[in-house]
């Protein structure tokens, strides 16, 4: 059941064309009726062969790398440590597409859809996938297992996280992908901001006063008292909830389920709205991210592991132009953040790399994914480098022990916390629909949050949503 929903997730919001791709998975063009017919394929498929062999280089490979994902994260990342892999005869060619309203998925459906009858410049061979929706492509004829296929061995994986390879294993037992990273999450705060309220900015300290929910609300009643708000927006906690749920967003029966930790969200993002503990921003919004700067008034951010080094660092930065006109990043309050574990654990995103099936490049592809998600020292370079948590446990827990310090967040080790934290992600409540509900709920959710539709209404808005998103899912009324 299971992998025939998968089969229609990957389907959904195709053109008409990519939808009979998608029944005809075997590749099989109709038989033709004439002579004529059969001398043309036969013309077709000769001139394929001659472009496939055009398209080999100097190691019997192809001539073009193309690499999906849907922003420049892993490329940057690949620029400065796995370029050197890629011989000179051989174009990189990235396909960057942002992932809001699904537009990510939906570009990389309508070409994997397409992936066998692409030219070989064309075809995908390696691209990213987020763990709210690693399942839809995991449970797919669309990716090889890195194992047999492409010949990572058991040898090579031994150091990463265990869940960030149960997540992207089969229902029949093959990994289909693998990351450079692992991202418990963190609550980032303000050191002044927490004097302030608190009358300390030690982690140890501050933990103790946020180690419960209760603890949470009654410092974000303080903070108030003090004129500083206690989160951005509606949309900052959520994570921490929808990461603790009981089950999936939908059942066996493909019905959709809202968890009642989901719910607890609601309750509290209005209760913190109607006392104005916050500034009602959308995640990602201007004002969101202008709160992380050196003019905010928010106590704090939950972030995960990419958040700090690849979101918050840049948002508490200001620009400056100085008399010649030239471009200078300033100090902002960089050096104003530290880390606690915050009032329940939780983990917020990650990326994999996935081995695309008809990939002319299955070399390349192993020795780029060997480098970047189980070479030790490299994934310590792009930590200590970078100050994002990567996938070598070991790695990480020499840097847990030592005197690694940030200077972003004023002197912590914040990778210690991480390494506490990691061990403890639990992923087997996902599914292929996370991505598309997590955003339809939280979107919904915003008008009873300004006050526009009572709690009810909002539910409503979020199932008519989602269904005509997935129309395969149902829901009770």
């Amino acid at each position: 059941m299971k992998k025939k929903i998968l089969s229609m997730v990957l389907c959904i919001s195709m053109t008409a064309a990519a939808l009979a791709g998608c029944g005809n998975s075997g590749g099989n063009q109709p038989a033709s009726n004439n002579n004529a017919g059969d001398t043309k394929e036969e013309s077709n498929a000769a001139e394929d062969q001659k472009e496939e062999t055009s398209s080999e280089n100097e190691s019997g490979e192809g001539k073009v790398l193309n690499i999906y994902g849907w922003n420049e994260e892993f490329q940057g990342l690949f620029e400065k440590y796995a370029k050197d892999l890629v011989p000179d005869d051989v174009e990189v060619k990235w396909v960057i597409t942002p992932s809001k309203d699904n537009a990510y998925q939906n570009k990389l459906d309508e070409t994997l859809l397409n992936q066998e009858n692409a030219a070989a410049d064309d075809k995908i061979d390696l691209f990213l996938i987020e763990a709210d929706y690693a399942s839809k492509y995991v449970d797919s004829e669309y990716t090889l297992d890195i194992k047999a296929d492409i010949g990572l061995t058991d040898e090579d994986l031994a150091g990463q996280y265990q869940y960030t390879q149960d997540i992207v294993t089969s229902e029949d037992g093959k990994l289909k992908a693998t990351s450079w990273q692992a991202t418990p999450g963190l609550f980032a705060y303000r050191r002044s901001i927490a004097k302030e309220v608190l009358g300390t900015d030690d982690p140890a300290e501050v933990q103790a006063a946020l180690a419960d929910w209760d603890k949470f609300d009654a410092v974000a009643e303080q903070a108030s008292a003090k004129g500083y708000k206690m989160l951005s927006g509606y949309d900052d906690s959520y994570r921490t909830f929808s990461n603790n749920v009981s089950g999936p967003w939908v059942d066996a029966d493909n019905k959709i389920v809202v968890d009642e930790n989901i719910m607890k969200w609601v309750d509290q993002t209005k209760d913190y709205t109607d006392k104005g503990y916050n500034n009602k921003t959308i995640l990602w919004d201007d004002g969101w991210q202008a709160d992380q700067g050196p003019k905010g008034n928010v106590f704090g951010f939950f972030y995960s592991t990419w958040g700090i080094n690849f979101t918050l660092l840049g948002n508490s930065l200001e620009t400056a132009v100085d008399d010649g006109g030239k471009e200078e990043v300033g100090n902002g309050i960089y050096g104003d953040y530290a880390v606690c574990q915050g009032p329940q654990s939780y983990y917020w995103g990650g990326s994999w790399l996935c081995a695309a099936a008809g990939t002319d490049n299955a070399e390349l592809v192993k020795n780029i994914m060997q480098r970047m998600t189980c070479d030790k020292e490299t994934m310590l370079q792009i930590t200590k480098d970078t100050q994002d948590y990567t996938n070598n446990e070991e790695a990480m827990n020499e840097l847990a022990a030592s005197d690694y310090a940030s200077d972003f967040l004023g002197g912590q080790n914040h990778i210690a916390l991480f390494a506490e934290a990691a061990p403890k992600i639990d992923m087997s409540n996902t599914s292929p629909y996370d991505q598309g509900l997590n955003e339809d709920f939280q979107t919904a959710f915003h008008d009873y949050f300004d006050g526009n539709v009572d709690k009810e209404t909002a539910l409503k808005n979020f199932y008519k949503a989602a269904v005509e998103k997935y129309p395969e899912l149902t829901y009770d009324e």
